[in-house]
């Protein structure tokens, strides 16, 4: 099997993709099921999987923190309402 230049420009971007997703796994959530549901439909749109690929990582990553974000807010919103006011006048 020998390498064609449009094979280069296919396998650089996935093996960038997968070194930086292999570098810090932590902050990868989102990306695999992103990139499975992007390459499937990149595929039926004119058979472009690899770039389906790259955006449903980008925009599963960008979701997953979004949800993450939300995820903290609301905990810190109840720790909120849990806790005693700190000023608060005792009434005797």
């Amino acid at each position: 099997m020998s390498w064609t230049p449009s094979k280069q420009w296919v396998a650089v971007p996935v093996a960038a993709l997968l070194l930086l997703g292999a570098s810090n796994g932590a902050e990868a959530k989102g990306c695999l099921k992103g990139a499975a549901v992007g390459a499937v439909a990149g595929h039926v749109a004119r058979h472009h999987a690899v770039m389906g690929a790259v955006a449903g990582c980008v925009v599963g990553h960008h979701l997953a923190k979004k949800k993450q974000r939300e995820e903290k807010e609301r905990r810190r919103e109840e720790q909120r309402q849990l806790q005693p006011a700190a000023h608060s006048t005792p009434t005797w």
